[in-house]
């Protein structure tokens, strides 16, 4: 079975739009830092800090990861901050919120860089199944899914387009 479109590109694009309102309002106004989860999370996090003209980090959670035995392949990368983090207001960006163990990967790696004022969680997708008591603050779209069900986030910068697709997985 192939995949299914659920977001566009105008659809993303907007979603974005919305996400970057909601998170000057959250924080009356743009004292803020973002971080983007590699992989997908890295390019979301940077159009948004452009649009908002905030400063954007990248955050490696390979070595952070519950999952790295079972996924021995990974290819860690080093997480680029653009400053200090301490005191600070640290957005993490992310393309898709599951489980929530990559956000609690991304929670241990930030505590082993710096101590941060405030975390605050934005994905562009909340597919939920939470295995761990992990919420977004803000969330460009949620979207019900069944556990044999993946959602695809395709990103201009990686892939050529933008779009959200869903497919099933084989049981």
């Amino acid at each position: 079975m192939g995949a299914a479109y659920l977001m566009n590109a105008e659809e993303v694009s907007l979603a974005l739009t919305r996400m970057q309102h909601e998170l000057v309002e959250l924080n009356k106004g743009r004292d803020f830092l973002l971080m983007g989860i590699v992989t997908r999370g890295v390019p979301l996090a940077n159009r948004l800090a452009a649009e908002l003209d905030v400063p954007v980090g990248e955050l490696d959670i390979t070595f952070y990861r519950d999952d790295l035995r079972s996924q021995p392949t990974r290819r860690p990368q080093r997480s680029k901050l653009p400053e200090s983090i301490d005191d600070r207001v640290v957005v993490l960006v992310d393309d898709v919120l599951y489980s929530g163990r990559t956000v609690q990967a991304a929670l241990l790696a930030l505590a082993d860089i710096g101590r941060p004022k405030r975390i605050q969680l934005m994905a562009l997708v909340d597919r939920g199944h939470r295995e761990l008591p992990i919420q977004a603050d803000i969330v460009g779209r949620k979207i019900p899914t069944a556990k044999h069900e993946r959602i695809i986030v395709a990103l201009e910068e990686l892939d050529g387009r933008d779009a959200v697709m869903i497919e099933s997985e084989n049981r």
